[in-house]
């Protein structure tokens, strides 16, 4: 598997929407936030210390998680490559939990309609280390559940090298931060990236074991 040729076949959706990122559009007025007519520009992210080099291109994906993916198909990482990120996380079974979270908080258009973002997307397996009680109760409550999606987006495409030391801020306004090298890294010290620099057609998408909560 050639994986800096699945990186490249990455491509930019032209002149898609773009992405409202107050999260008063999310709220439970019972549109998606994609339907918004006037839709807030990308929260300027920050970075610990400046990329160098071309800030969209890492090594492609990586990880232990990643010999699990199909090798072919709209579920393998050349597929997914051709899909906006929620499509494309829909082939991904081990993707079906935030997939259906996504959905359920309406933002299924909105992160499709994104451009150029990163989405840390936690595993089945990293939502089962959350109690069923709580769980149940996160995914019928909204608004919340629009506040814990929305910290896993950062409006900028993130390469391995930015993820070595920084921190960047999220649509949910909050901050992450990021550390590591090689083929290990940890977003908020606690979730390990698994298969990371997962291209998407408007997207990079880093799986991650542990879900992460805004403080």
């Amino acid at each position: 598997m050639n994986a800096r040729r699945f990186r490249r076949t990455a491509v930019a959706v032209a002149a898609a929407a773009v992405l409202p990122f107050s999260l008063a559009a999310c709220t439970d007025s019972g549109s998606d936030a994609a339907s918004s007519d006037t839709a807030p520009e990308a929260p300027a992210t920050q970075e610990s210390s400046p990329a160098t080099g071309d800030d969209t291109a890492g090594d492609g994906p990586f990880g232990p998680a990643c010999a699990s993916v199909p090798k072919d198909g709209a579920g393998s990482f050349d597929g997914m490559a051709k899909d906006p990120v929620a499509t494309a996380a829909s082939n991904n079974p081990e993707l079906s939990t935030l997939v259906a979270a996504v959905q359920k908080a309406g933002l299924v258009d909105t992160l499709n309609n994104a451009q150029n973002i990163t989405v840390f997307a936690p595993t089945n397996a990293a939502f089962a280390k959350i109690p069923k009680a709580d769980l149940d109760k996160v995914l019928a409550d909204k608004a919340t559940l629009t506040e814990i999606l929305t910290y896993h987006v950062v409006g900028q495409k993130l390469t391995p090298k930015q993820l070595e030391n920084g921190s960047f801020e999220t649509l949910q306004k909050g901050m992450v931060t990021t550390k590591g090298s090689g083929d290990a890294y940890t977003v908020n010290d606690t979730s390990k990236v698994v298969c990371g620099d997962v291209p998407t057609a408007n997207a990079t998408v880093h799986i991650v074991d542990t879900v992460l909560m805004p403080k």
